[in-house]
Formats: structure tokens, sequence, C-alpha cells
């Protein structure tokens, strides 16, 4: 089995989970090859802990690219900084895994699509919320058809960040559309992954009721119209003071033809039969195992696809649909309207459209 060696752009915040967790779980068959990362501190730490030389530390995307001999790039930065990561990639002809969203802006989104089409290289987003064990057993109850087709899907985030850096890193606190951006673009993601089906429209509404922990918005209320003729709904909070379901412990409910399948924070899976004059059967389904868990699952498929085997399912291809539901409930709540989320994707991919 090949040994790809990883240039990973960033090595503080995230990044240290994929230097330290998530790249070593796939063992020999990751080397890293180099790290980068404006902070000098943060990269000395990153060296000393890796065991790595002066010479695989960077504080310039630049200088690295033209430096280390890579298989294979990580971007694990901020969002405004993937399309400079991205197209420093393209240039070199090296294979791209890049931490969601794919970018802060649409410009931004719409420049990575087309240098990563020109250069042709492969490039996945990481959306590791699909590869976990109470996903994976929600998705496959699904999949069975034994409760039919899905009429409407819903999903609920809601995590107390109500203090002051609560989410963690500063910049979620600070940013606009923060709640979109940093969280709900994996919400949106899963909820095209269980219904099967892209999102056609979206209507709703971000906004931050005057929270002092957040400059941006914290709230979000928003529904879509899906390409099988399903619909979904989704709220999204970071201000929860009651239910939580946080990271990992998110709620979906798919009402289905012949009954629903429901997931909430004790990662349970249940499904729920209801028939007159009998009532309710509600059936606690198993939760599947998985060898890979996450972003280390993510990581392996994308190794695969680069051994010649099936492409991962959030390629950039696939992933601009969630991009585009994104930056089109962004534009729904500027402009109060329902955006045509595919008008969107096809202006991505330079097929027209606004």
């Amino acid at each position: 089995m090949k040994q790809y060696r990883w240039l990973v752009i960033g090595a503080g915040g995230m990044a240290t989970n994929w230097l330290r967790r998530f790249l070593p779980a796939h063992g020999e068959r990751v080397r890293i090859a180099g790290i980068v990362d404006v902070n000098p501190d943060v990269l000395a730490t990153a060296r000393h802990d890796l065991a790595l030389a002066e010479s695989q530390c960077f504080t310039s995307m630049a200088a690295a690219y033209d430096s280390v001999e890579a298989d294979a790039v990580a971007v694990v930065v901020p969002p405004r900084f993937h399309r400079q990561a991205i197209e420093g990639a393209c240039e070199r002809g090296l294979p791209i895994l890049s931490e969601k969203p794919v970018a802060e802006s649409w410009e931004d989104v719409r420049a990575i699509v087309r240098a990563t089409d020109a250069a042709g290289v492969p490039i996945a987003i990481m959306q590791n919320y699909r590869q976990t064990p109470r996903i994976q057993t929600l998705k496959r109850v699904l999949d069975t058809g034994r409760v039919g087709a899905v009429r409407y899907a819903v999903g609920r985030f809601a995590a107390d960040y109500r203090e002051p850096l609560a989410w963690g890193a500063p910049f979620r606190h600070e940013m606009r559309h923060a709640l979109l951006v940093e969280g709900s673009i994996h919400h949106f993601d899963q909820l095209r992954h269980l219904t099967g089906q892209d999102c056609l429209t979206i209507s709703g509404h971000e906004w931050n009721p005057g929270a002092p922990s957040f400059k941006g918005e914290c709230l979000a209320l928003y529904v879509m119209k899906m390409s099988g003729g399903a619909f979904a709904q989704y709220e999204g909070s970071g201000l929860a003071g009651g239910w939580q379901n946080t990271w990992h412990a998110e709620a979906y409910r798919l009402e289905c033809e012949g009954g629903a399948v429901v997931l909430d924070r004790d990662h349970v899976v249940r499904v729920q039969e209801h028939q007159r004059g009998r009532g309710m059967r509600v059936e606690e389904v198993p939760t599947v195992a998985m060898p890979h868990e996450g972003h280390a699952a993510v990581i392996g498929q994308f190794m695969d696809w680069l051994d010649g085997g099936a492409a991962p399912q959030t390629t950039l291809a696939d992933n601009l649909q969630s991009t585009a539901m994104l930056f089109g409930a962004i534009e729904a709540s500027a402009s109060g309207s329902v955006v045509d989320v595919q008008a969107l994707v096809a202006d991505a991919r330079g097929d027209g459209g606004p």
C-alpha cells in the first residue's frame, strides 16, 4: 500500500487534531512531509510534538509548496485562506482534501471550482459528520426502504455558546454568518445525505438577537425544497439555553410514507411506525460499527481514491451542492426571498446563472 506524503496547511486549532489524531490513524500509510502556520509559536509546538525537522516547517504557503515533496495537501485553516491554499496546490498539480466550507465567499468558491477544474486535480471537502456510526445507522435504515420514501426531514443543532469564546477559536465569535459558515454547512450537507436529494430552493433567516458573545449571526431557521419531492426544515442555535443538540448530538427526524426514523442526542436510531387501531410501534436499531469514523474515515476514502478506488462522497463536484445551500441561505436571509440553489451551482460551474 502506497505511503502518502502530506503537506498540511495549518498547525493549530483543528489542524492539531489532523496532525495528531486523524492522519496518524492510518499508520504507515501516512507521513507528514511538511506543515504551514503563520503563528511561529504554534509551528514550533507542532514541530516538537511531531518530531519534524526545521526544513519541514513553514510560515509561508508559497515557500512550503516550493520546498516540500508531497503527494497530497490538507487545507486546515480558516475559510478565508482556503482559496490561496487551494490555488497554490493547483499550480503544483497536488490532490487536495480541504476542511469545510469550500471558502468564505461565493467569489472564492467560484474561483476554486474553476482553478481545480483547469488543473484537473482530485479535490474533496471534509464532511466528517456523514461518517459516524449514528448517522450511518440512520442512513442504512432509510436506504432499506422499510419506511418508504422521505416526505420531509427536520434537522436541529443547538449549542450553548452564550459565553465569549465558548465555541473555541475567537474567529467564530467575531465573523459574519458564524453559525451558517462554521456549523450549518455540516447540517445542510447532512440533510442532502439523509434524503438522498439535492436542494432546489432555500428560504429563511439568520440573525443575532443582540447576544454579546457573537458579533455575527448565531441563530438560523430555514426551509428547503429538495430535488426528489421532499422538503427539509433546519433549526440552528448558538445560544441554546435549553435542550442541547450540539456536535455529534444533532437531532434528525425523517418523516416517511410508512413511518419515521428519529435520532437525538442519546445516539439511538429509532423507527416509529403507527397504525390506526394498533397504536405506535417503536424499534431501536443497533448501531453499526465502523473501522474508521469521522475525519479519519474521509481521509482513508480520499487516499483510496488516489489509489484508483471509488471517489469519496464529498468531492468538490458533489459538495458544491451543500456549499450553494450555505450561500443561498445567506442570500435568502439578506433579501427576504426564496433563493434558487441550482442557479448558484450553475454559476459556480460556469454554466450560467446569476
